[in-house]
């Protein structure tokens, strides 16, 4: 991806400079917040810390602040700029903290290249930082500053440079090694390079099982070998070996694995041809490998190849690492990241890339799906689930080891994992977490389709449902060992060969024989899955249908209401969307069914969607919108409005509803408190009834698509049975977020 010069400064220069600011958790608008946030307030907390000093994680952001720390040395490929020069690039990783973990970072550049001072400054700063990352240091003198520090701090201190390429580098190389067949004990490595990332990815590689006497390292003054004088130091010469190779050409002559943290352009495509079958590239050097990924694969087509470029296949990025290894090692206060933990976060990794990858992913890097294999070794950094995977087991690694000082249940810390990534995964677990409870019968009638197929792996594994697929089981079965999934238990039912068709024909001939339908015309009816499926629920032998993914619309909803009927209570079906913004949740009806509802349907649309919103655990608070406030204007559309909540009250007297009113109004309590203190609504309200499907449709998407509110439906009620129709070119993360929502109204 080209970047202009221009462009680049443009980015750090306009608005505020630079890329971080400091905001406040806390309110601080009036004289008393002021009291509490300062003095006298202030002085509560600091007793309670001097007395028991760990209480500092309770009443401070020491737990959740890391520093990045840097002299400027040995800045990305730029070499030893200096620490104001580093600035930025060390900004720029507190934004990656801030991103990909949740993690607040202040970062402190060092004037000093005397190793000590380094040492002693950041030293003094652990009671300010729950850890501490070293970036940018130049070896060795990163290696002697990481070693003391380690010594001489009870937080977790950790040098990227070295550990984080080598962490990721070795998930890729175990799954690489996998792929083609090789055991790590028996595989010859070139390391091209001998700096810092070098010497941590060899010495780390070696704790994960290669021979050291498989290693050959290689620095600009070629191959270091027993009895090599010239610019050697003791890292370098703990992989000092026997050998009479001198030249890089010469030792990549039978090599399984090359790794390059060097300099772009070293390798030729005749060095990488005299390597041994099935080798393995890890070309690292930025922004240019040492061989690039065009040439190499022409030289080697068996070749598996990686670098730490995004344009190619297998990028070893680091941010795959660090955010996610603090994250775990910052929430069990660990005084340390051990080789335990480093281990753990490789393994993670590994195994995530073997995993089913979501739509969200893929769409991210522009492809059309992403899967195990020599061009998909480990997770791409905007995976949300690297966060829950990596932290957890970095987590339960610290504890197992020792270093953790507070213990953590991991599935409730899983969770709280899914909640940082945003308010939406938050509320959503709480919805899979009800419906796993009790597991439901789930049928898909369009079980062919890929989506439905992968999200029935994640529902069976969440232990949200029992799904039963519809379609042909040799296209179902194809699809399934194509895509690698585990659906082993899962029902497959081909309706035209159903033994409960002709069942399923009469009742549904009984349902539709004065509505111009025959006996013959119900049996060809009942073979599609969109009758058949809702048919399942009707008769018992499923408890809700999921349908619409590759139907149109009105389509999908005529069958299920044909065939599953109308709830009697409220005489009315309707739908609704969950709308999930940053620190609240609205329900949005009726958004797709009811196009100009009467003032009987409004108050039932009303009630339907109050009894479906305590279903999910919420209290409603409902709001009947317009675009008067209580009688300001009187138009029929207005008196319709009111009419509606005269019906609710009437039918529902304690349900808190009110309106008509403006949607400002319903959503600002302070504004309905203030302005119309004889409203049955505090509190603001949670769900939005609006006025005709035109304006609930326009407001929904508006919301969604401006401010960054996840829209989950549409959610259909007043069915007798339970259905829902799903949004046509729904993602995966849709389906299983509409499939735990069925199962929880159950």
């Amino acid at each position: 991806m080209a970047i202009s010069r221009e462009e680049a400064l443009e980015y750090h220069s306009r608005g505020r400079a630079g890329k971080i600011e400091v905001v406040s958790t806390k309110r601080c608008r009036t004289q008393r917040d002021l009291s509490l946030a300062y003095t006298p307030g202030v002085a509560i907390p600091c007793l309670e810390i001097e007395e028991e000093p760990s209480k500092v994680y309770d009443y401070t952001a020491k737990g959740n602040l890391v520093a990045v720390i840097s002299n400027g040395t040995a800045v990305l490929g730029l070499g030893d700029i200096g620490p104001a020069a580093g600035k930025p690039v060390m900004e720029g990783k507190g934004v990656l903290f801030k991103r990909f973990a949740d993690i607040d970072v202040f970062d402190l550049e060092i004037a000093s290249k005397n190793p000590e001072e380094i040492i002693r400054a950041v030293e003094m700063l652990e009671p300010t930082f729950g850890g501490i990352n070293l970036e940018d240091i130049a070896a060795p003198d990163c290696f002697v500053i990481e070693e003391e520090l380690k010594k001489r701090m009870s937080i977790p201190v950790f040098h990227d440079d070295q550990h984080g390429t080598a962490i990721i580098s070795g998930a890729a190389l175990l799954n690489a090694l996998e792929l083609n067949g090789k055991d790590i004990g028996q595989v010859r490595l070139v390391v091209s390079g001998a700096g810092a990332s070098a010497i941590a990815c060899t010495k780390y590689y070696v704790s994960l099982g290669l021979n050291p006497a498989n290693i050959l390292l290689v620095d600009s003054k070629g191959v270091i070998f027993k009895g090599r004088k010239e610019g050697m130091n003791p890292y370098k010469e703990q992989f000092a070996v026997e050998t009479d190779r001198r030249t890089l050409a010469e030792a990549m002559k039978g090599a399984d694995v090359f790794l390059g943290l060097s300099v772009g352009g070293l390798v030729t495509q005749d060095m990488v041809r005299t390597m041994a079958s099935d080798p393995i590239i890890f070309a690292m050097a930025n922004p240019d490998p040492e061989i690039s990924y065009p040439d190499a694969m022409e030289a080697r087509s068996d070749a598996i190849m990686a670098t730490g470029r995004s344009d190619y296949p297998n990028q070893v990025n680091n941010v795959l690492g660090f955010p996610f290894i603090f994250r775990g090692a910052l929430d069990v206060r660990a005084t340390d990241i051990n080789e335990t933990m480093k281990h753990a976060a490789t393994k993670a990794l590994a195994d995530l890339a073997k995993e089913d990858v979501p739509d969200s992913v893929c769409k991210a890097y522009d492809v059309e799906r992403l899967s195990f294999g020599r061009e998909y070794l480990i997770p791409k950094p905007f995976d949300f689930r690297v966060l829950i995977h990596e932290a957890s087991a970095v987590a339960r690694a610290a504890m197992e080891s020792g270093v953790a000082r507070v213990k953590l249940d991991l599935d409730s810390y899983r969770e709280m994992l899914e909640a940082r990534l945003g308010k939406s995964r938050e509320i959503m677990r709480l919805v899979i977490n009800k419906a796993r409870k009790r597991p439901a019968r789930l049928v898909f009638p369009e079980g062919e389709d890929d989506r439905i197929l992968r999200a029935s792996a994640i529902i069976v594994d969440e232990g949200i449902a029992r799904p039963t697929l519809l379609g042909r089981p040799a296209v179902i079965e194809g699809r399934i060992r194509e895509l690698g999934l585990d659906l082993e238990e899962v029902e497959i039912i081909n309706p035209s060969d159903s033994p409960r068709l002709e069942e399923y024909a009469e009742e549904y001939f009984g349902l539709r024989q004065r509505k111009g339908r025959t006996l013959a015309h119900c049996r060809e009816l009942m073979r599609l899955g969109r009758v058949y499926g809702p048919m399942m629920v009707r008769m018992g032998d499923a408890d809700s249908v999921l349908t619409g993914i590759t139907t149109y619309y009105p389509e999908a909803f005529r069958s299920a209401i044909r065939v599953i009927g109308t709830d009697d209570v409220f005489g009315t079906v309707a739908s609704m969307f969950m709308l999930i913004f940053k620190e609240r949740v609205y329900f949005f009806a009726d958004t797709t069914v009811n196009i100009d509802p009467s003032a009987m349907e409004l108050a039932g649309i009303a009630q339907l969607t109050a009894k479906y919103v305590k279903k999910l655990g919420y209290k409603p608070r409902i709001a009947m919108l317009s675009f008067s406030n209580f009688g300001s204007v009187n138009h029929e559309k207005t008196q319709k409005v009111k009419r509606a909540v005269e019906i609710i009250k009437r039918a529902v007297p304690d349900l808190m509803v009110d309106g008509e009113m403006q949607a400002d109004t319903a959503v600002l309590p302070e504004l309905i408190e203030s302005t119309y203190p004889f409203a049955n609504l505090r509190g603001g309200a949670n769900i939005l009834v609006f006025p005709d499907l035109q304006s609930a449709n326009i407001a929904y998407k508006l919301c969604s698509k401006l401010s960054g509110a996840e829209a989950i439906g549409p959610i259909l009620m007043g069915l007798r049975k339970s259905a829902h129709i799903l949004p046509h070119g729904c993602e995966v993360d849709d389906v299983v977020n509409m499939a735990a929502i069925a199962v929880a109204e159950i």
